[in-house]
């Protein structure tokens, strides 16, 4: 190798290593930033095509080397629309490419990234700390069927919609022997009530609570969410053959002062003075009847009456406080919500909470993956784009993970950006002494002639 030749390999070790320098620089700038994957520098040597017997080194030359397959920490935030995935795949975001009438219009253009510190700005989009727009597909409320192609996403603050009670699930246990006011032990049968054949009138309603025992009140909905509320009774009819009761409740419709019914047996219309539904049960206290589900005729909700369901659970055990306990009394209602919390679920899918009590899933976020992740191009704001050499991205988890309320920290280690700091400072180092040495052998060179 001649003189000029040396001078030039130090010259490409020179610039392979300030290349390599620039990157560890921009690693440890970066070392704070959200899902930041930091970039390596490889080294390729560059040998000249000579005889066997004539070989001599060559120059070099440096490239990037992507860490993309390497996940950074993950930190708790509390945020709930926080996310960071686990496992392969990026979030897909796009660019705000313009803004009309108050709204952004979108690029579509889909970019990559790792960057999961969502948060609903103004308008209801999801958006990271870098300005990028999280893109998912819009889900049917009520089936949960994805609805239209995936865009960027929108949580709009509408309310939901109330809906209409339909069943009353009902688990109790109801005593086997009453302790109503009216209940003497000296006498026989005086915990029964006998219903009389005009049913319970207002005129009735004192002997009535006298020989009845509470059992738990519900709130119902009609179809534009208008609560009402139901207090049931229990009274217990005959003990024999095996012990029978029927359940009453209010009739919300009586207005105190009319002869109209106020307490309607379950199973039976306004005119009618007994139950048509027994509810009866064996020496173990079981249910025996009715199995499943009595109606609560009289009470319609929009036109249709409440369906009592017991199929849960009601026993007949012995209560020494001779009171019904209640472990459930639910209904299929609500009433109208309004917006309250976003949260990203496990399963990548954006809920809305309601004040009524109601979650809903909106979106779906998409998740993409490549076969060759690391040749995916670099953007500013923590994105990679697609490129020929990284394939084209295929959707879904395929194994990966979401966690909620979690960030990627960037997946830079100082320590290891410090020590290849010091190695590239001495190779730097080092050529410059092999560009001082040609340099004096070469005007050694001059000098011979003098």
């Amino acid at each position: 190798m001649s003189i000029f030749g040396a001078m030039t390999n130090a010259v490409t070790g020179l610039r392979a290593q300030s290349y390599a320098l620039e990157n560890i620089s921009d690693n440890i700038a970066n070392s704070q930033t959200t899902g930041y994957k930091r970039v390596d520098t490889s080294f390729q040597d560059l040998v000249p095509d000579y005889p066997l017997t004539q070989q001599v080194g060559g120059s070099v030359l440096a490239f990037s080397r992507g860490t993309n397959t390497i996940a950074g920490s993950y930190t708790s935030t509390g945020v709930s629309t926080n996310v960071a995935l686990n496992g392969d795949g990026f979030f897909v975001v796009r660019d705000r490419a313009d803004t009309q009438a108050g709204l952004p219009v979108f690029s579509q253009r889909d970019l990559y990234t790792r960057r999961g510190d969502f948060g609903v700005d103004k308008n209801g989009f999801l958006v990271n700390g870098a300005g990028r727009y999280l893109v998912g597909t819009n889900l049917d409320p009520v089936t949960g069927n994805p609805t239209g192609s995936p865009g960027v996403m929108r949580i709009t603050s509408d309310l939901v919609s109330a809906k209409a009670s339909t069943t009353v699930e009902y688990r109790a246990n109801i005593p086997s022997t009453p302790q109503t006011p009216s209940y003497d032990p000296k006498t026989p049968g005086s915990e029964l009530y006998a219903v009389p054949a005009t049913g319970v009138t207002s005129a009735e309603e004192s002997n009535f609570t006298n020989h009845t025992i509470s059992g738990g009140t519900v709130t119902v909905y009609d179809g534009q969410g208008t609560p009402t509320t139901v207090e049931l009774r229990w009274a217990k009819t005959a003990s024999t053959p095996t012990d029978t009761w029927n359940v009453y409740y209010a009739n919300p419709a009586y207005d105190g002062t009319s002869t109209s019914l106020k307490w309607i047996a379950a199973g039976q219309g306004t005119n009618l003075s007994n139950a048509k539904t027994n509810f009866t049960f064996d020496s173990s206290g079981k249910l025996t009847a009715p199995v499943g589900t009595t109606t609560l005729t009289g009470l319609p909700i929009d036109g249709t009456d409440l369906t009592l369901d017991v199929s849960s659970g009601v026993t007949q055990f012995a209560d020494v406080s001779g009171q019904v306990k209640t472990t459930s009394i639910r209904q299929d209602g609500y009433p109208a919500g309004k917006l309250n919390d976003v949260s990203i679920a496990d399963d990548g899918r954006v809920v809305a909470s309601y004040s009524n009590g109601q979650t809903v899933a909106l979106a779906q976020l998409s998740v993409a993956r490549f076969n060759a992740p690391n040749s995916l191009k670099r953007r500013d704001g923590s994105t990679f784009e697609e490129t020929l050499e990284s394939g084209q991205p295929l959707y879904g988890l395929n194994g990966a993970t979401i966690m909620g309320a979690q960030l990627e920290a960037s997946n830079t280690d100082i320590a290891d950006e410090f020590s290849k700091m010091i190695v590239t400072q001495q190779a730097y180092s080092a050529n410059t002494r092999v560009v001082t040495t040609a340099q004096q052998m070469l005007q050694d060179a001059i000098n011979i002639i003098r």
